[in-house]
């Protein structure tokens, strides 16, 4: 069974500047589990089929028009089949008024009950986007994670390669560290990778001879980043004459984590090689051919060549 990831809502209640109107505990001890939320139209009506109890449920303005327009018993009735659901929580947006049954009701089953000030709409979207950040399933790689030219790139390879040093370089020249030794990667969506660095060993670095040092205290918070989206994935390996590597870089490559497919390149390490440069070049090489722009095939094509015949290959290595 996949790992089920929890947020508290007192990380809720901070992010989105909520108004506390009752817990019946610690907001730090309620834990959300469920990514989705809901607004409960149909439920105050009296249709639970297919509801599902453990998301956060939100009152707009539609739902408080309703219960305005019916009467103080039938409301009532509504209000505690809602709460007896055991929910997470209720959230009331634009700061609208809350009715006494329901204060009465969240005492009666534990239910916390908060406010916003945001418009229903607005509030839901980033609701979700927060839990789908911090819910999303997650695993953690060993490798180094950087912002080059808006491009998320995860560099991995074996210890002792060069990626922190690579890195190094990279802050030098005006890129954005997100993490180095050990990168949490969150599948935010079917298509998309969030990488951030673990909170305590956040902005810290490891250069052998040197030892450790903190990145963002020694070249400015301009040289850090909190996330960053994986768009590309290089893998640094020490050159092997006897392997033959890309020099077209016709086709992409993949590579899949949480099962998200990533564009991913090998880089030969060598002495004399330029490992910052070639990342840059890397990255925006990966952007110009997200952007339908692939420079090799550019290539073949003025020459006239076939990519998908042997003879293309041989012609090429004899250009």
């Amino acid at each position: 069974m996949a790992e089920r990831f929890r947020v508290g809502l007192d990380k809720i209640i901070k992010e989105f500047k909520l108004e506390v109107i009752y817990t019946h505990k610690d907001p730090s001890e309620i834990q959300i589990e469920e990514n989705d939320v809901n607004r409960p139209g149909l439920q105050l009506m009296g249709f639970y089929e297919y509801f599902n109890p453990e998301r956060i449920q939100i009152i707009g303005k539609m739902e408080f028009a309703y219960l305005s327009t019916i009467d103080e018993l039938t409301r009532k009735e509504r209000l505690d089949r809602l709460f007896a659901q055991k929910l997470p929580a209720l959230i009331i947006t634009r700061e609208l008024p809350y009715f006494a049954e329901m204060l009465e009701l969240a005492k009666q089953y534990d239910v916390p009950l908060l406010r916003s000030k945001e418009s229903t709409s607005n509030f839901m979207s980033g609701l979700i986007a927060f839990l789908n950040l911090n819910l999303a399933p997650r695993i953690t790689r060993h490798g180094v994670l950087i912002e080059i030219y808006g491009e998320g790139v995860f560099i991995t390879g074996e210890s002792g390669v060069g990626k922190s040093e690579t890195a190094i370089e990279l802050v030098k020249r005006g890129h954005r560290l997100v993490a180095d030794d050990a990168v949490e990667i969150r599948k935010v969506s079917n298509i998309s990778l969030v990488g951030s660095s673990p909170d305590n060993i956040r902005h810290f670095l490891e250069l052998r001879g040197i030892g450790i040092i903190n990145a963002r205290r020694l070249f400015g918070m301009g040289a850090v980043k909190i996330t960053e989206k994986i768009d590309l994935i290089v893998e640094m390996e020490l050159w092997n004459p006897d392997k033959i590597y890309d020099r077209m870089g016709v086709d992409n490559q993949y590579s899949s984590i949480l099962g998200v497919k990533v564009p991913s390149l090998t880089i030969p390490v060598k002495p004399g090689r330029n490992l910052a440069v070639i990342m840059e070049v890397a990255a925006m090489n990966n952007r110009q051919k997200k952007m339908g722009y692939n420079a090799a095939q550019e290539l073949l094509d003025r020459l006239g060549m076939d990519v998908e015949s042997k003879e293309t290959v041989k012609n090429y290595d004899t250009f």
